[in-house]
């Protein structure tokens, strides 16, 4: 198992990514919707993720819908060696901030095949399945991936707010390796989860890290920040970058700037009460 201060993380054992990655849901536009304002900033922060060292990109067929995966295809393809890009499906987009979810393997087989011909690719590295669908029975829906999986479409699976139960079910359709949950230093519901995918060797991909920006506000972390002269965002990525040893980031931005910034985040050290002060901010108490 990778300890707290390695830098790399083995996903389903042999997918070797740096654990600072990239989330590409923010170079779409407002919303999550259309084409983003600067489109050739969203090109430029793409193009600049290998100079960094991001080998993890993850997108979904729902980012756009579609711009998300064409943004990456054009300032990457062909891709470097050792990329890894992580994709999901699940959803469906109606309109800015409108999502619907639709796990029906007939949607899913659509939206892979879509993102495949959109990255070109030919097997995707991470197939995450973006929600489990009310309306769809989940071993539907899990032998599709499997399915797909057996045909070399994809390589790994993961799933995204699901419960240890949730998991466990899934395993016994195929093999589970990352799980993509909300979790920050307020939001903490799943810690559980993440503890679980730990003990298994599991990647646990928070979303959502900074919640939103609504922590950036705590007191307690402005005071933590300026003592190490470094933004509340990266003190917040930091932490979680130390939590875990199987947490891998995917902090999103559409500015180089703040993607630069977001790197930096590891190499603040925190001392262990500042650790623990933070770890204090839960509003799952």
């Amino acid at each position: 198992m990778n300890n707290a201060t390695n830098t790399t993380f083995k996903i389903g054992n042999d997918l070797a990514v740096n654990r600072m990655g990239y989330g590409a849901m923010r170079i779409t536009g407002f919303g999550i919707w259309g084409q983003p304002d600067d489109r050739d900033e969203a090109l430029r922060v793409l193009k600049r993720l290998p100079q960094l060292g991001v080998n993890f990109i993850d997108t979904a067929d729902s980012y756009g819908p579609y711009v998300s995966e064409d943004l990456i295809a054009e300032a990457l393809y062909p891709y470097p060696p050792g990329l890894a890009i992580a994709t999901k499906g699940g959803f469906m987009r109606t309109g800015p901030r409108e999502w619907h979810i639709n796990s029906h393997p007939d949607h899913l087989r659509k939206a892979l095949e879509g993102s495949l011909k959109r990255l070109k690719l030919d097997s995707i590295d991470l197939y995450q399945l973006h929600r489990i669908d009310p309306k769809v029975p989940f071993e539907d829906t899990l032998r599709f991936l499997q399915q797909a999986q057996r045909e070399g479409l994809i390589k790994h699976i993961g799933l995204s707010e699901v419960s240890v139960t949730d998991i466990e079910k899934a395993q016994d359709f195929v093999p589970i390796v990352s799980l993509q949950n909300k979790y920050s230093i307020v939001d903490r519901h799943w810690e559980r989860e993440l503890q679980y995918c730990n003990e298994h060797g599991i990647a646990f991909i928070p979303w959502n890290p900074i919640n939103a920006g609504n922590i950036l506000s705590e007191e307690k972390l402005n005071e933590i920040a300026a003592k190490h002269n470094a933004k509340p965002h990266q003190v917040a990525l930091s932490w979680l970058y130390h939590h875990s040893p199987n947490i891998l980031l995917i902090p999103g931005t559409s500015k180089v700037k703040h993607l630069e910034e977001n790197m930096l985040s590891p190499a603040i050290v925190l001392t262990a009460e500042e650790k623990e002060e933070l770890y204090g901010l839960s509003n799952d108490k």
